[in-house]
């Protein structure tokens, strides 16, 4: 007669000294050679960078003039003031600005006129040119650098252009009126604040014009 097991339901999950238990697999990286990577890349960099050196701006002193009057004078006749406005129209006046009476300095044209106005009043200030002994320094430090017009180095020295952009101008009108900077090689330039009253004459010389 058959015999029935009635033993436990453990016959396919032995348990003892006998039977070895499963290696669990180790998730750890070794991160060794990942360090040794990075030492050879930044070994790498520091004997292949070059470094920078530093570079220098000259800067151009104003000449000694006993008669403040006169230097003021001297200064004022040297400086281009620009000032941006909407439509694309520019607007400028040499020297100091005058409206009254006696006459009117105030502008306005376009950016293909202003590049004429530019190398016209360069040329005015070049024809005016005094030379001295700081003008010498500077010729001296383009000879070292050794640029070919040298002699000319300090000619536009006193050439200075001030830009005023106006709230309705444009970022792209700003940038190509200091890409004009470049292009007649304007070595003074600086870019201020617009005053009330150079507002106060954009806004009236744009009602004449029509330009909304």
């Amino acid at each position: 007669m058959a015999s029935i097991d009635t033993g436990g339901g453990d016959s396919g999950h032995k348990k003892g000294p006998g039977v070895k238990k499963a290696k669990k697999l180790s998730t750890r990286v070794d991160m060794t050679p990942m360090v040794d990577l990075g030492f050879l890349l930044i070994t790498f960099f520091v004997f292949t960078a070059t470094m920078t050196t530093p570079t220098t701006m000259d800067l151009n002193m104003p000449k000694d003039v006993k008669d403040e009057k006169q230097q003021t004078e001297a200064k004022e006749s040297s400086v281009l003031t620009i000032m941006l406005g909407k439509a694309n129209q520019v607007y400028y006046y040499e020297g100091k600005l005058v409206v009254d009476a006696t006459g009117n300095n105030f502008k306005s044209t376009t950016f293909k006129g202003i590049r004429e106005v530019i190398i016209n009043k360069k040329k005015d200030v070049i024809s005016r040119h005094q030379h001295d002994e700081t003008c010498k320094k500077t010729q001296d430090k383009a000879k070292e650098k050794g640029d070919p017009d040298w002699e000319k180095a300090c000619l536009d020295r006193d050439f200075i252009v001030v830009i005023k952009p106006d709230a309705d101008a444009t970022y792209s009108n700003t940038v190509d009126i200091l890409d004009e900077m470049t292009i007649n090689q304007v070595k003074t330039y600086a870019m201020v604040k617009i005053l009330q009253q150079e507002i106060d004459l954009i806004k009236a010389t744009e009602a004449t014009n029509g330009i909304k």
